[in-house]
């Protein structure tokens, strides 16, 4: 939102470029967890072990949260 907002775009713009960023970055990550791990995560360990995989690739907290945490 930021960069955006420093590059001169309107503020209704920018929320609607950011909310489908937002979205196509949930389904990439749902993705990339596919991929790699097959079967779901049980214990709070593996978890864990996804959160700071998906951390590491760079996606956000809400979308770790959305994938890992709250699932």
């Amino acid at each position: 939102m930021q960069d955006l907002r420093a590059q001169g775009i309107a503020e209704d713009t920018a929320e609607t470029l950011a909310a489908g960023a937002r979205a196509g970055e949930l389904e990439r990550a749902r993705a990339i967890l596919a991929r790699k791990y097959r079967a779901p995560a049980n214990t709070p360990e593996e978890r864990a072990r996804r959160a700071r995989f998906l951390q590491s690739r760079g996606f956000t907290l809400e979308v770790i949260r959305r994938l890992v945490i709250m699932a």
